[in-house]
């Protein structure tokens, strides 16, 4: 199974990753902005698994630069959390 599949799957693997830039030294700004890179990737080239992934997808699509930089930062706030590297 993908870890797209499942949203808290997603979500764990996310909070995995943001940990381990954070352990590396990777600051909040290029984290977000990897993020922002990432969430442009997924709405443009990757099928939503899940309804949540359909819904960011849907935001996604019809926000600004701007508010697509937004998402992204809420994203990565939303699974600082997750992961297994708390």
């Amino acid at each position: 199974m993908s870890v797209l599949d499942n949203w808290d799957n997603w979500k764990n693997f996310l909070g995995d990753r943001l940990h381990h830039a954070q352990n590396e030294g990777m600051n909040n700004e290029v984290i977000n902005d990897l993020a922002y890179q990432i969430g442009g990737y997924l709405a443009n080239q990757v099928d939503a698994k899940n309804e949540q992934e359909k819904v960011l997808a849907d935001l996604w699509s019809v926000a600004s630069k701007e508010e697509q930089h937004a998402i992204a930062n809420m994203m990565v706030k939303l699974v600082q959390n997750n992961g297994s590297a708390h």
